[in-house]
C-alpha cells in the first residue's frame, strides 16, 4: 500500500528546503559586491550527499554565505555529471550502475546558487582506460598517471564504498577502483585548469579524503594553494574546519589552557550522560540503551585474575587511513592480541566490536567477528566476544579491568577519563597530545603490553588524566563549532533543514560561530571559539 501522507510531507519538506534556499540565494547574491582586486574563494563538496542536505553540505552552503556577504568572491567548483562513478552513487544497491546524477545536480543548483558556479563534466581519458585494463587491484592500489598518484588518493574512497580494508581481486573491485581512477584524473584535469583561470585564494573542501576532494586537495597543494577542510564534530549540529586534514582533528591547544570549576562542571556533566550512551554523532545515536554487565557474565570474569577489554573499529572508517602506524591494519593488530591472549591464559580478553559495524546499509564486510569465525577465536578460552549489536555498557567493563586496548576508538578518551590505563596501538585524534600509552613502535608496544600483563600494578601518568580533561573540553566546546542556529534536524538521521532566516542572520556580526568560520578562511585566523558555548 502507498504511503501517500509520507509521499506528501516529504514533498512538503522539499518544497520548504528549496523555497528557503533560494531566497536567500537572491538575497545575497543581491547584497554581495566582491571585490575585483581580490582572489576568489573555491568551495567543493562532492562527496558528502547525492540529494537533500546533510550536514556537511549545510557547513559549505553556509560558510559560503557568509564569506560572500563579507564582499570576498566565492566560486563554487561543482559536479555535473563530472564521475564515470560516484562515491555514493556506487552504494545505491548497484555499484556498476550509472550515478543518479539528475537529482544530485538539482540539489547542487540549489546549494550553490548565491554564487558563481563552475561546473565540470566528464570526459574520459581513451589511454588512461586501456592502460588501466588488465592491471590486478593491487598494482591500481599505487599506480600514478601523469605524475599524480591515483591509485593513493582514490583507495581510502574504494575501501569506504565496499566497506573493507583489504580488496579483493574480483571484476567488482577492479571496475569501481578503475572508474574511480579514470573520474579522479578527470577532476584534476578540470580543476587544474579552473585554478589556472582564477588563481584562488583559498579552496574549501569536505573532508579531504574522499576521492573527488581528495584530488583537489593534492592538485591545490601541489600550486601552493591553501586548502581548508571541515568534517562534523562532537557536538550536535557541530564542524570542524582546519588548515591541516579535518579526518584527524588536529587541535592546537594553548600551553596556558587550564579548565576553570565552572568548565569542569560543564565537561562532567557532558561526560554523565555520554558514559549512559546518551549521545549522537553526525546525527547518528549508536546506542539505544546501555546495559549492566549480567551476572553470568560477571561470574565468568571471576575465573580470572584481570580483564582486558579490546576495543575495535569500522574497519572502512576514513580514521583508518590514518590509524596504522604500528600495524598494517586493526586485523594484524588484533591477530598478534589474540596470539598474546594463548600466552596468558589467567587473563581474559574482552574483544568488543563497534556497533557502527553493522549499521543499516553501511554494515562491514570485513567485521570483527567474521575475523573470529575465521582464526577460531571463539574456541580460546579466554577470549569473550562482544558483537556489535550487543548492548553491554563498555563503560563498566572498563571499571573492571586492569587495563584497556584500543586500536585508536574514541573510547581510548574515555577510558583515561575513567582512570584507566590506556594502551592504544593506532593514531588517533587524541593521541597528539599525552593521553593514553601510545608506544612509537611495534616493538615497543609488544614490551608495554607485556609489561602490563605482568604487572601487580599500573601506574598512570597524572598528566594523562588532565590532558584528557583539556583535548575532550577543548573539542566540544573550542573547536566544535554549532550550526544549530541556522539549520534544525530532518526526519532522516543526518540530515538537516534550513531555519526561516533572514539574509541578514548571516551577515558579519550576527553570529559567533560564523564569524569564527569566515575568519578562519579568510584572514587565516584559527578556527576556535573565543568564548565557550557548554
Amino acid at each position: 500500500m502507498v504511503d501517500f501522507t509520507g509521499l506528501f510531507n516529504r514533498g512538503m519538506r522539499k518544497l520548504q528546503l528549496f523555497g528557503r534556499i533560494k531566497r536567500l540565494n537572491q538575497m545575497i547574491a543581491a547584497h554581495s559586491s566582491p571585490e575585483d582586486n581580490q582572489k576568489p574563494i573555491i568551495f567543493f563538496n562532492a562527496s558528502a550527499r547525492l540529494e537533500g542536505l546533510n550536514l556537511n553540505a549545510a557547513f559549505a552552503m553556509i560558510s559560503s554565505w557568509g564569506v560572500q556577504l563579507t564582499g570576498r568572491k566565492v566560486v563554487h567548483f561543482a559536479c555535473k555529471s563530472g564521475m564515470s562513478q560516484c562515491v555514493l552513487g556506487a552504494g545505491l544497491g548497484d555499484p556498476k550502475a550509472l550515478p543518479p546524477c539528475q537529482g544530485c545536480i538539482q540539489y547542487s543548483r540549489l546549494f550553490t546558487g548565491a554564487a558563481q558556479t563552475a561546473w565540470f563534466n566528464y570526459e574520459e581519458d581513451s589511454e588512461l582506460r586501456q592502460i588501466l585494463n588488465g592491471k590486478s587491484v593491487k598494482e591500481l592500489e599505487t599506480f600514478s598517471y601523469q605524475d599524480r598518484p591515483l591509485g593513493t588518493l582514490v583507495l581510502p574512497s574504494l575501501r569506504w564504498i565496499l566497506r573493507r580494508h583489504n580488496l579483493l581481486e574480483d571484476d567488482l573491485t577492479y571496475h569501481l577502483f578503475s572508474e574511480y581512477i579514470l573520474s579522479a584524473h578527470n577532476i584534476a584535469i578540470k580543476f587544474s585548469g579552473i585554478i589556472k583561470d582564477l588563481e584562488p585564494d583559498t579552496v574549501v573542501i569536505f573532508n579531504g579524503l574522499q576521492y573527488p576532494e581528495a584530488v583537489v586537495r593534492w592538485i591545490s597543494l601541489g600550486q601552493g594553494i591553501r586548502v581548508v577542510t571541515h568534517e562534523v564534530n562532537l557536538q550536535p549540529f557541530s564542524a570542524f574546519f582546519t588548515d591541516g586534514e579535518a579526518t584527524i582533528y588536529p587541535i592546537l591547544i594553548p600551553g596556558d589552557f587550564r579548565l576553570s570549576d565552572e568548565q569542569n562542571q560543564v565537561l562532567d556533566s557532558y561526560l554523565a550522560k555520554r558514559f549512559r550512551g546518551d549521545f549522537r554523532m553526525a546525527g547518528i545515536k549508536f546506542w539505544s540503551k546501555m546495559d549492566q554487565l549480567p551476572e553470568d557474565f560477571l561470574s565468568f570474569v571471576s575465573n580470572f585474575k584481570a580483564v582486558v577489554p579490546v576495543f575495535t573499529n569500522v574497519i572502512f572508517d576514513t580514521s583508518q587511513a590514518h590509524a596504522n602506524t604500528l600495524f598494517k591494519d586493526m586485523f594484524e593488530w588484533l591477530d598478534y592480541v589474540l596470539k598474546t591472549a594463548v600466552q596468558y591464559p589467567d587473563t581474559l580478553f574482552v574483544i568488543r566490536a563497534h556497533p557502527d559495524e553493522m549499521r543499516k546499509g553501511k554494515s562491514s564486510q570485513e567485521s570483527v567477528m567474521g575475523w573470529a569465525e575465521k582464526c577460531g577465536a571463539a574456541e580460546i578460552r579466554n577470549i569473550k566476544l562482544i558483537g556489535p549489536d550487543e548492548t553491554l555498557s563498555s563503560y563498566e567493563l572498563i571499571q573492571r579491568s586492569k587495563f584497556t586496548m584500543v586500536y585508536n576508538s574514541s573510547i581510548g578518551l574515555e577510558a583515561t577519563l575513567l582512570g584507566a590505563p590506556v594502551l592504544c596501538a593506532g593514531k588517533a585524534r587524541y593521541t597528539q597530545y599525552p593521553t593514553v600509552f601510545y608506544p612509537n613502535s611495534r616493538e615497543s608496544y609488544e614490551d608495554q603490553l607485556e609489561s602490563f600483563l605482568t604487572a601487580d600494578e599500573i601506574q598512570v601518568p597524572e598528566e594523562y588524566y588532565e590532558y584528557a580533561r583539556k583535548f575532550l573540553y577543548y573539542q566540544l566546546y573550542r573547536t566544535s563549532l554549532p550550526f544549530d542556529e541556522f539549520l534544525f534536524e530532518h526526519p532522516t538521521p543526518g540530515y538537516v533543514q534550513v531555519k526561516d532566516l533572514s539574509w541578514k542572520d548571516f551577515r558579519p556580526g550576527e553570529s559567533s560561530v560564523l564569524d569564527c568560520v569566515v575568519s578562519g578562511i579568510i584572514d587565516k585566523s584559527e578556527f576556535v571559539l573565543e568564548s565557550d558555548i557548554g
